[in-house]
């Protein structure tokens, strides 16, 4: 388990508030994380996002050291994981009691999170018997500020022959998110990486069938590893010996 204690409560715009969601999900992937990428991850232009980094770091949130990226101070963690499950808890509560689709919830809890309170969501998450996880498989942060880290691999990254099962699908493109489920690319399922071609497409067996997905689609499905490589998928040079 990662994470941090939630400090005194404090409310904040909600670009405050997605510019710290932001950075929380891109240090998963960087320690350090560039302006630059902020500004991708956000659609914002760079001196936008020069802009509000500096006023972040005013109000304590942050940690910005010119060419070396910017990285949030434990208030600026502990506000993030707030805003995050306020997202997730909404996204499940949507879910299962109003009948939404796991690829119809995104925007709507981006919507609500900002203005949903941290009782309200508290109250959802014991309506629904605190989840860990949302319906996309990610793990949703506890009422104190504490989440868990998981060691998944995105499907980009699984070598081909390896059995891994799917535990989670980004949330955030609802049009990609519909074509894999009726793919079959749902939480449990069982899948192995079969080959890769130049360009960066995965060729998968999933659901009893094969499927070919672009780079930008596989990185949105994240697995859980087998730690046997299947004998059916290995190289060819490995047969007869």
């Amino acid at each position: 388990m990662s994470g941090s204690r939630a400090g005194p409560r404090r409310d904040h715009s909600r670009a405050v508030e997605d510019y710290l969601k932001a950075i929380f999900k891109l240090q998963a992937e960087s320690l350090q994380v560039s302006t630059t990428a902020l500004a991708g991850e956000l659609d914002r232009s760079d001196a936008s996002v020069t802009n509000m980094v500096k006023a972040l770091a005013e109000q304590g949130l942050l940690v910005h050291e010119p060419y070396h990226g910017v990285r949030l101070t434990p208030q600026g963690e502990s506000t993030a994981l707030r805003i995050i499950r306020r997202h997730r808890v909404i996204e499940t509560y949507l879910i299962e009691r109003l009948r939404y689709t796991w690829d119809g919830v995104h925007e709507e809890a981006e919507r609500l999170e900002h203005a949903a309170s941290d009782e309200l969501i508290d109250r959802m998450a014991r309506a629904l018997g605190d989840p860990d996880e949302d319906p996309h498989g990610a793990p949703i942060p506890s009422s104190d500020g504490v989440i868990a880290s998981r060691d998944l691999v995105s499907l980009t990254e699984l070598p081909v022959g390896v059995d891994a099962v799917v535990r989670e699908v980004s949330d955030e493109d609802s049009v990609r998110l519909r074509e894999l489920a009726a793919a079959g690319f749902l939480l449990g399922t069982g899948v192995v990486v079969t080959d890769r071609s130049p360009d960066g497409d995965v060729v998968v067996r999933v659901a009893g069938g094969v499927q070919t997905l672009d780079a930008v689609t596989a990185a949105l499905i994240r697995l859980e590893r087998s730690e046997t490589t299947r004998v059916d998928e290995s190289d060819d040079s490995d047969k007869g010996r």
